[in-house]
């Protein structure tokens, strides 16, 4: 992906504005999710699509710690674990309280992301909301693809200050090569300028 055309990262504002955005509208917390699960997991739009329960549920039948990820919810062989974000965390624990009221009708096998008439949506149904939510914000240049570059950026940005290396990054974003995750984070002029002056 040449890097004039790759999808704009969203700052902290950014990301604030959508979720109250979404948040109130029909479905907000599903659409919340599906932000954070962006933004704060890193999932690609069929990863979004193609989550289950059991893949975030630990073996008390709770919402875990990490989402196992498998290779076929994923793209290729980019199955995964990732540590859930405490926010993250807490909106999944929210959308199952409401999916569970009825356990009845509740399989640990059912799609985390549904609509009102299926039980399950499409990679193009979640590219095509985070395009309807960006139109209506007035964010340009942005797609499906931003929270994820966001994700994957400021993680890279801090993975140094707990220990880590951009190998961690590479693990968390499913990329089977270093550079594919090196053209995802984008650059911080700032940093540049600090960084010369500390030579």
């Amino acid at each position: 992906m040449a890097l004039g055309r790759q999808a704009k990262t969203l700052s902290k504002h950014q990301v604030d504005a959508i979720f109250l955005h979404v948040g109130s509208a029909r479905n907000g917390t599903r659409n919340q999710l599906i932000l954070l699960l962006s933004v704060r997991a890193g999932f690609r739009a069929k990863e979004i699509a193609s989550l289950k329960w059991y893949m975030v549920l630990d073996a008390n039948g709770e919402i875990g710690d990490h989402i196992h990820l498998t290779d076929n919810a994923s793209k290729g062989k980019s199955g995964r674990v990732i540590p859930i974000n405490t926010h993250l965390k807490s909106l999944l624990e929210k959308h199952f309280d409401q999916r569970t009221e009825n356990p009845i009708f509740f399989s640990p096998d059912d799609y985390v992301i549904q609509t009102e008439r299926s039980m399950r949506t499409s990679p193009q149904a979640i590219v095509n909301m985070f395009q309807k939510w960006y139109h209506e914000l007035g964010f340009v240049g942005c797609s499906s693809h931003s929270g994820r570059r966001t994700f994957i950026t400021n993680a890279a940005r801090k993975i140094s200050t707990v220990g880590g290396s951009l190998r961690d990054i590479q693990f968390l974003a499913g990329h089977s090569s270093l550079q594919t995750t090196q053209r995802y984070i984008e650059g911080d002029s700032e940093a540049r300028n600090k960084v010369v002056n500390l030579i």
